[in-house]
């Protein structure tokens, strides 16, 4: 069964008629360009365009600053001048410690200018009432005498200048300073390397000296002890003891007058002879050796002919202990022929002759000795001996420098 149709009160209208209703003229004709441009007109407010930070960014901080306070602009300003004033202080400091470095070169005459360094803060308030607070000063490699001192540092303190100015210090008074001396046990192996010693610090106040000394063409092994003392005011002496020249393991040289120095047969020499026949009967044949070793003469008589008795003879410890006390020097003067059969060269012990103690002593010698000031004095106070070289205390008033 089909559903009829519906008929609606108000009639829907028809939709040609309604196009129809529309022209009510003629259209005008309006040109594309200047309708684009209308558009363009009309939307130009809402066109797109990146933000830009960067110009935000710098409104925003010149805000900030300006909305700081007063007193807080201030502070950063001071701050910014004192840093300025602190930079100028510091390179005024290290002009002033410049030219003294170039100035005390000069006039010290020095290899290498000096290391300077003034103390206290601020540099040109102390240059304006011309008084510095304190100075240091440390020179290296200064010659004294026979050695050098590896280095000699000082503080000077509340030095008065004489000055118009940084540019203009004519000269300045030291009440005050004090400081140290060192020498290095490196630099005196290397100064006094003629004799290829070396040294070594042996307590407070000794020095062992240890290498080889050549005589004669031997290279003889030298030991000796420095007892470091200071002299006077400026001076600091060496006391040399317990020399001794090793002629290899065979006899022992000690410079001097005493029974006990000469040469000498070592302990290892005294045992040769008991092993050896003809060392012995030659040492025994000398009439001078046998007296100055206080042998009976039946004694040597009897061993001189029977190898037995001649070995009972030199094993004896009685006859090492005669033997070492035997100055061998003493035995070569009339008899150079025994110490060809000892083994011992007769030049080598004409060497050993001239080697006097205070020759010896000369080679050893650490002594030095401060230069004396114009004005004021200088003076050593404690001298120590260190594991790498020995340290001295100075102590000075009263100094000054330029005019």
């Amino acid at each position: 069964m089909r559903t009829p149709h519906r008929i609606d009160a108000h009639p829907r209208p028809n939709p040609y008629e309604e196009l129809g209703a529309l022209d009510d003229g003629p259209l005008e004709a309006t040109p594309l360009g200047e309708f684009l441009t209308e558009e363009r007109e009309e939307g130009a407010e809402d066109a797109w365009a990146p933000p830009d930070h960067r110009r935000g960014g710098r409104r925003r901080r010149k805000n900030r600053f300006a909305g700081l306070p007063l007193a807080v602009k201030a502070v950063v300003g001071l701050a910014v001048l004192a840093s300025f004033t602190a930079l100028a202080d510091r390179w005024a400091v290290l002009y002033a410690e410049h030219r003294a470095a170039d100035t005390l070169k000069d006039r010290l005459d020095l290899a290498a200018a000096p290391e300077v360094e003034i103390g206290g803060f601020p540099f040109l308030t102390q240059l304006a009432d011309k008084r510095l607070e304190s100075v240091s000063v440390t020179v290296p490699d200064v010659a004294a005498d026979r050695v050098s001192l590896a280095k000699v540092s000082a503080t000077a303190h509340d030095i008065r200048l004489d000055a118009d100015g940084i540019t203009a210090v004519r000269g300045a008074s030291v009440p005050r300073f004090d400081g140290e001396v060192q020498l290095s046990f490196a630099d005196l192996n290397r100064e006094l390397g003629a004799s290829r010693m070396r040294f070594t610090g042996e307590g407070r106040d000794r020095v062992r000296a240890d290498g080889t000394l050549p005589v004669a063409g031997h290279d003889l092994r030298l030991r000796a002890e420095a007892t470091i003392r200071r002299q006077g005011e400026r001076g600091i002496a060496t006391e040399i003891g317990n020399m001794r020249l090793d002629i290899g393991d065979l006899a022992t040289y000690r410079p001097g007058t005493r029974p006990s120095q000469g040469l000498h047969l070592t302990r290892k020499g005294t045992a040769d002879l008991a092993r050896e026949t003809r060392k012995a009967k030659a040492l025994l044949s000398v009439p001078a050796v046998v007296q100055r070793m206080g042998v009976p003469e039946a004694t040597v008589r009897e061993a001189l002919a029977d190898d037995g008795k001649l070995t009972e003879l030199t094993g004896s410890p009685r006859f090492a202990r005669q033997a070492q006390g035997l100055n061998l020097i003493d035995l070569a003067l009339d008899n150079p022929q025994v110490l060809r059969r000892l083994g011992l060269d007769p030049g080598l012990l004409d060497s050993l002759s001239d080697l006097t103690r205070p020759a010896l002593a000369d080679r050893l010698s650490l002594a030095f000795e401060l230069p004396e000031p114009e004005q004021g004095e200088v003076r050593l106070r404690d001298v120590r001996v260190e594991e790498n070289g020995i340290r001295v205390r100075v102590t000075g008033s009263g100094l000054s420098v330029g005019g």
